[in-house]
């Protein structure tokens, strides 16, 4: 993997990156390699003395809203762990195509650089913390999904995949990590999967100790996470040194609950099926957060987590639920008309996605729908939202294949 990084030629290998960033980003937007405690050998944290030299290509909401007067307030601030304002922006200013543009190394970072998070949560999410208390509700049973939707649902749906983040309070984020304190995270999330029975029970494979062919099958199933590279928010932000050290990934033994460590996130959980059945698979998710909860607190710790902004990591845009949950599903008719289904999907607060994610096209029609959404709504409502707006979403697909117009399906919008 080469680095992108004009004038500089190194390469980047696949358990690192590279360690000359600093030295194009000083000439480019600002920053200096000046000796971050947190620097290791495969990545240099930059601090910027003055505002970075925002550019046209700058896209993300942190480069909107750090202004000189918001910089020169918060750039001498540390948090518990020594995350920095520099640390923070860092992933932002120097990948200017990203949409969010910050990262928190720490659960202080929250509080410590909150002047800058909350423009950036407004914006992402049309969230206010100010007047507004996040819902969290992981009771399966508060689902209401009907036989006759399953049997819908299965006829349609090729898969079903329902994710988000946990991470352990006393510890820092991945961005802010170090190798000692992602080593302690790993040890703890084994013991939480060490302790899974029933479905649950499976096994963790540290990254570093797989083999060549074990990472390659489970990459190709969609089960193992993305490689570093100089263009992702995980390399940028620190989130990637000492690569492939305390990672790993646990699944249970029919591969239909997932949990990766030390990502983007301490833990990543997920829970997906081949077929309709959502509320199965929400059931199994909120098993999953409930062991992350449980063995949390047996260690002395808890999640992070907070009344006004849910459950906290490393991305503004993964707070709240930080809840994703998706089907698969196989949408001939609509598949012809791409803006259409995009309105009809904007209708009921879905996203549609291609095959293999954003600006992808839908092989075989089929289309990754998914919520909008991810705070001001609990677990169970954004579920509950994504369950019966596919539903709305197949009778337009069923007008369409009886003879229906556009017109019809979007007199059906309302």
């Amino acid at each position: 993997m080469e680095c992108k990084q004009e004038k500089c030629q190194e390469v980047v290998e696949d358990k690192g990156t590279c360690r000359k960033l600093g030295r194009n980003a000083t000439e480019d937007f600002g920053g200096v390699e000046a000796g971050d405690p947190k620097d290791s050998d495969d990545f240099a944290y930059l601090t910027y003395n003055e505002l970075p030299r925002f550019t046209e290509a700058h896209k993300s909401l942190m480069a909107r809203n750090l202004t000189p007067e918001l910089f020169e307030k918060l750039k001498d601030v540390k948090s518990e762990t020594g995350f920095t304002l520099s640390n923070v922006i860092q992933t932002g200013v120097e990948t200017p195509h990203l949409g969010v543009g910050a990262v928190a190394g720490d659960e202080d970072s929250w509080e410590k650089f909150w002047d800058l998070y909350k423009p950036i949560i407004v914006g992402w999410h049309d969230y206010d913390p100010d007047t507004s208390t996040h819902p969290t509700d992981l009771d399966p049973e508060n689902l209401s999904f009907s036989a006759e939707q399953l049997e819908t649902f299965n006829k349609y749906v090729a898969s079903t995949r329902i994710r988000a983040a946990r991470n352990i309070r006393g510890y820092p984020l991945p961005s802010g990590s170090t190798q000692e304190s992602a080593a302690k995270v790993e040890e703890l999330l084994k013991d939480t999967f060490a302790g899974l029975d029933g479905d649950l029970k499976g096994t963790y494979y540290p990254l570093g100790g797989m083999s060549p062919e074990q990472e390659t099958e489970l990459q190709s199933a969609g089960f193992l996470f993305q490689k570093p590279k100089t263009t992702n928010l995980l390399t940028n932000a620190g989130a990637a040194r000492f690569w492939p050290d305390s990672r790993g990934i646990f699944h249970n033994e029919g591969k239909t609950a997932l949990c990766w460590c030390n990502e983007e996130d301490h833990c990543r959980i997920i829970s997906m099926s081949e077929d309709g059945d959502i509320k199965g698979v929400f059931a199994r998710f909120c098993a999953l957060s409930n062991a992350m909860k449980v063995s949390a607190e047996a260690a002395g710790a808890a999640l992070m987590h907070n009344d006004k902004l849910g459950f906290l990591g490393t991305c503004p845009s993964n707070i709240g639920t930080g809840l994703r949950g998706g089907v698969m599903i196989c949408l001939p008719k609509l598949n012809e008309d791409v803006e259409l289904l995009e309105k009809v999907c904007e209708a009921f607060d879905l996203q549609p996605r291609g095959s293999a994610g954003e600006h992808s096209a839908a092989v075989g029609a089929k289309w990754d729908i998914s919520n909008k959404q991810r705070i001001g709504f609990s677990e169970v409502q954004l579920v509950q939202k994504m369950i019966d707006g596919v539903t709305e979403v197949v009778k337009c697909e069923e007008c369409l294949a009886g003879g229906g117009s556009k017109e019809d399906v979007l007199a059906m919008l309302g």
